[in-house]
């Protein structure tokens, strides 16, 4: 071996990571979206059905897991559309 040789580090094939990375965040149970962000959303929604409503924090986060936990059913079954279709992107008109 070469004095000073630096080893080649390992280079997955392309999707490999991205694949491991949707894996760890399916698995995961904590919360993605940034929580203020959110609860601008939730509030604006709200207005539009009745103006001055009042929103305990509990509520909030409960809204916003219920979300994320649809949001990633969705996506689940997105990918699984687009891998039906023998393709890696996902479209429109696989959700």
């Amino acid at each position: 071996s070469l004095r000073g040789a630096v080893k080649k580090a390992c280079r997955f094939r392309p999707g490999t990571v991205a694949l491991r990375e949707i894996r760890c965040f399916q698995k995961s149970t904590e919360l993605l979206i940034r929580k203020l962000p959110f609860q601008h959303l939730v509030r604006e929604i709200a207005q539009d059905y009745k103006s001055n409503l009042h929103f305990r924090s509990a509520a909030l986060l409960t809204l916003q897991g219920a979300s994320e936990a649809y949001l990633v059913s969705l996506f689940e079954d997105t990918n699984l559309a687009a891998i039906h279709a023998k393709r890696i992107t996902i479209v429109p008109k696989d959700i």
